[in-house]
């Protein structure tokens, strides 16, 4: 299940549609006959689930049913090929608008054009019927904004937008404004339960992103975003977090921006990891082939970029996707997971190691979401305050990891304070709320030296409940409502110190008397 099969038909590699395939097709190609001409309509499929498969096969059916062309727009050169190579391969004509296309020859003979948005856009200015007898425009990555300059030229056909998130970036331009309604296909959950996606593990690495800050566009500003990661920490997380969850596995590392892509690059080198490149958006066509090709055909390769692939790019041998930033785009978040979830007869699942608090914020990938919601409410979904208040309640509710809670086989129940309770029975008793923290010291002290023979031991087992004492600190903020990032930070260091002093003092108690 979930294997690519394949038929040969006009010399032509054809893949098979699977049965969900099939079914979108079906509930799309029917409301387009019972709509109005100018039936708008957005398709929703995770990346993955073969929107192009889908979208080639409903335009190969209205031309067969209508008699009048099709037009799909992409907005990156890897998706027009790859429409191209589709459509053909299940007996479509088609003829590819590229920007040396300076007028079509003979467009009797194709049924489907396929456009570049910038390039059509351009040659519609210079004349407006450059394309005629249009009755379908198919949308590709409909998310993106850029199409709406093309619609204008086509008000009086079907329009059909495909895309993983039915989401608009710009607040001011929102989705449902020119889509009439949202079908949605299966979900992820669904389609790794019946193997046609791989079935995901995810790994969290607790990053202070305090010194962030939000640009106009509500995301994360690169110049900020390359200060927190190209910094030494960050850096020695990566290499940790790529030692402990990735080594030995094919993986795409996405970075902030350029400067630390390159600096990812040089740490792998310096740590004797020489199967990695850099690419980025500087990159000519040829250096990009030429990396990408270098990438598919050797094992266990590193790629770290910027934004370059988080679109149209098919690399299904990838089995780890590292984020190396954070993000407040949904559909990004969504994007750069869906590289890594594509199924082939070698690989039935993959990892992501989140090192920017994504998943805090979004949920996991896989998890449920009401598309339908993000469709027609998107304003609550741009608005950072509603994942804000989400990333503060999937804080709240942490557990720690079974492989931390196997390194504490003495005592095991100690991990478990609720520091909540701590702090009403303090407060209940007329105490300090400070008295509540001495006690989750004392706790943690006490499990991590009945677990350990010696002070190096004790100093692993800390760093292993790194994100237990977070965790816990959060807690205690949010019950003394002084959850600033900065008292957040105070009290850590201090949590710290005292839990080493703690530990130190309980190993020298241990220590036999030399009088003895």
């Amino acid at each position: 299940m979930g294997e690519e099969k394949s038929v040969l038909e006009h010399n032509f590699v054809v893949k098979e549609l699977y049965p969900y395939q099939k079914t979108s097709i079906d509930r799309i190609v029917e409301r387009l006959n019972q709509g109005p001409t100018n039936n708008n309509i957005l398709f929703q499929l995770p990346t993955g689930g073969g929107k192009t498969i889908i979208f080639s096969h409903i335009a190969k059916e209205f031309i067969q049913e209508t008699n009048k062309k099709v037009l799909i727009l992409t907005h990156r050169i890897e998706l027009l090929h790859q429409t191209s190579s589709c459509l053909s391969g299940i007996g479509v004509d088609n003829f590819v608008v590229s920007s040396e296309v300076k007028e079509v020859e003979n467009p009797e003979f194709y049924g489907c054009f396929i456009a570049m948005v910038e390039t059509l856009n351009n040659r519609l200015q210079d004349d407006q019927d450059f394309i005629e007898n249009v009755g379908l425009v198919i949308v590709d990555e409909a998310h993106n904004n850029s199409f709406r300059k093309i619609f204008q030229y086509f008000k009086n056909v079907n329009m059909l937008g495909v895309t993983a998130t039915p989401l608009s970036s710009n607040r001011n331009l929102p989705l449902n404004k020119n889509y009439d309604e949202l079908i949605i296909g299966s979900s992820i959950s669904d389609l790794v339960d019946k193997s046609f996606l791989c079935e995901p593990t995810s790994y969290t690495y607790d990053v202070n992103l305090g010194a962030l800050r939000v640009g106009i566009n509500g995301d994360y500003t690169v110049s900020s975003s390359e200060r927190l990661y190209g910094g030494f920490d960050m850096q020695e997380k990566l290499i940790t977090a790529y030692r402990e969850r990735a080594q030995g596995k094919k993986i795409l590392i996405f970075n902030p921006g350029i400067r630390v892509s390159w600096m990812v690059y040089d740490m792998f080198k310096e740590n004797g990891i020489d199967h990695i490149k850099h690419l980025d958006s500087t990159f000519s066509d040829q250096e990009r082939r030429d990396t990408l090709d270098w990438f598919r055909n050797t094992p266990n390769a590193v790629l770290t970029s910027v934004g370059i692939l988080t679109t149209g790019f098919d690399e299904p041998s990838v089995e780890t996707i590292v984020l190396n930033r954070a993000t407040r785009s949904l559909t990004l978040y969504h994007q750069m997971i869906g590289r890594g979830s594509r199924v082939t007869p070698n690989k039935k699942s993959f990892s992501i190691i989140d090192l920017g608090n994504n998943i805090h914020r979004f949920g996991l990938w896989e998890a449920p979401l009401d598309w339908h919601d993000v469709f027609n409410n998107p304003d609550k979904f741009l608005d950072q305050n509603y994942f804000d208040e989400l990333e503060k309640q999937r804080e709240l509710n942490y557990s720690i990891p079974d492989d931390v809670i196997e390194l504490f086989p003495t005592n095991t129940e100690d991990l478990f304070l609720d520091v909540e309770d701590i702090y009403e029975g303090c407060i209940d008793r007329g105490e300090k709320a400070s008295n509540s923290l001495d006690i989750c010291i004392s706790n943690h002290a006490k499990v991590i030296t009945d677990n350990c023979q010696d002070f190096d031991e004790a100093d692993l087992l800390i760093h292993k409940l790194d994100d237990s004492i977070r965790h816990r600190l959060k807690i205690y903020t949010t019950c003394i409502t002084k959850s600033t990032k900065s008292y957040l930070n105070y009290i850590y260091d201090t949590y710290q110190r005292r839990l080493r002093i703690e530990i130190k003092k309980i190993l020298r108690e241990r220590e036999p008397d030399e009088d003895e």
